[in-house]
C-alpha cells in the first residue's frame, strides 16, 4: 500500500480531471508519466481503470468502485486506520485508556507498556484513539479511567499529569515547495498559496493551531481536513501539500531530508502532553497502579526523546 500512495494520488487527479493532459499539468508531470503511474496501478490491481474517449478518459465500473475509497482517503475518511487498539490479558483488574496522539503512544508508551504488562499479568488494557475533547468527555462520563491528551486550559475536576512537551511544525517536501514556487513565482507566502493540511476541527490541536494563525494573521486559501496524524505525516510525504504535524514524529524524514520544516514568522509554543484522569473519583487498584507506574517510568521515557527550538 505504503509504495503505491503516489500512484493513488495520480489515478484521484486523473479521475477529477477526466483527462490526462490537465492531470499533467496539475501534478507538475509529465503526461507519458501519467499514463506509465495509471498502467502501473493497473497491473498490480489486474483490472482496466480507465476507458478512453474523445474527450478524454472515463472511469470504468472497477475505477468507480477504488475512486469511492480513494477519495475517502484524500478527504480524511480512510476506513478502519487508527480506530481501534486493544492489548488483552488474562485477570482480574482493567482499565480503560483512551489517546488522541496515536503515534506517540507507539514511540514512547508501548515500549513501557509492555514493562508494565509483565509486571502486572492480571490486568487487562484496553486502548482507543480519539481527540482531546472527546476524551475529556469520556473521563468526565466515567466511560474511561485514563486519558493521554494535549493539556487542558481549564481541567474541571481532571487531575492532569505532565509527561514532558512536544512541538508542532509544518512540513512538505522539497519537490511539493518547488512546483509550489513554479506555480506561484515566489515562496514568500507558503500558507496562502499552498494547500495547508490540518487535523479536522474537533481536535484540540486544530484549535490550538487556528489560534495560532489567527493571532498572527497567517492567512490560508486552501484547507485539507484530516482525522488523524498519520494521515497528515503521509499526506505530506506523498506531496499533496503542507502538514501540520508533531516534530517528535517525523524526525526521521527530517533527517533523511523526505520531509523539510517550513520555517515560520513567529515560533509556535511547546504544548504539554499527559495523562489525565478524575481527580474526584475512587480509583480502582488497576488504575492506581497504572497511575503509580507511569509517573515513575513514563516521564522518563518522554524526555529521552528529542525536542528542537
Amino acid at each position: 500500500m505504503e509504495q503505491n500512495l503516489s500512484l493513488y494520488r495520480v489515478f484521484y487527479t486523473v479521475a477529477n480531471t477526466g483527462n490526462i493532459s490537465k492531470a499533467a499539468e496539475q501534478l507538475f508531470i509529465s503526461q507519458p508519466a501519467i499514463s506509465k503511474s495509471i498502467r502501473k496501478l493497473e497491473q498490480s490491481l489486474d483490472v482496466t481503470l480507465f476507458s478512453r474517449n474523445s474527450r478524454g478518459v472515463q472511469l470504468t465500473e472497477e475505477g468507480e468502485i477504488l475512486y469511492t475509497y480513494v477519495q475517502k482517503a484524500f478527504f480524511s475518511l480512510q476506513t478502519g486506520e487508527s480506530r481501534i487498539k486493544k492489548i488483552n490479558e488474562l485477570g482480574i483488574g482493567q482499565f480503560t485508556y483512551w489517546s488522541q496522539l496515536q503515534l506517540y503512544v507507539n514511540l514512547c508508551f508501548c515500549l513501557n507498556l509492555q514493562e508494565f504488562i509483565k509486571t502486572h499479568p492480571h490486568i487487562k488494557i484496553t486502548i482507543e484513539c480519539q481527540s482531546t475533547n472527546h476524551t475529556l468527555q469520556l473521563l468526565k462520563e466515567n466511560k474511561i479511567d485514563v486519558g493521554l491528551i494535549g493539556e487542558p486550559e481549564r481541567p474541571h475536576h481532571v487531575h492532569f499529569d505532565s509527561l514532558g512537551e512536544i512541538e508542532d511544525i509544518f512540513v512538505s517536501t522539497k519537490t511539493y515547495l518547488n512546483n509550489l514556487s513554479l506555480r506561484t513565482n515566489h515562496r514568500d507566502d507558503i500558507f496562502r498559496n499552498a494547500t495547508l493540511m490540518l487535523l479536522d476541527k474537533e481536535n484540540m490541536t486544530r484549535q490550538y493551531i487556528d489560534d495560532y494563525l489567527a493571532a498572527h494573521r497567517i492567512e490560508t486559501n486552501n484547507l485539507l481536513e484530516v482525522s488523524t496524524m498519520d494521515l497528515l505525516i503521509e499526506f505530506s510525504k506523498i506531496s499533496l501539500g503542507v502538514a501540520c504535524v508533531i516534530r517528535q514524529f517525523v524526525e526521521k524524514e527530517l533527517a533523511e531530508g523526505e520531509l523539510v520544516e517550513i520555517p515560520l514568522p513567529f515560533p509556535i509554543h511547546r504544548r504539554n502532553i499527559g495523562f489525565a484522569y478524575l481527580d474526584n473519583l475512587q480509583q480502582t487498584t488497576a488504575v492506581r497502579e497504572f497511575i503509580e507506574f507511569y509517573n515513575t517510568k513514563q516521564g522518563l521515557a518522554l524526555n529521552k526523546l528529542p525536542v528542537h527550538s
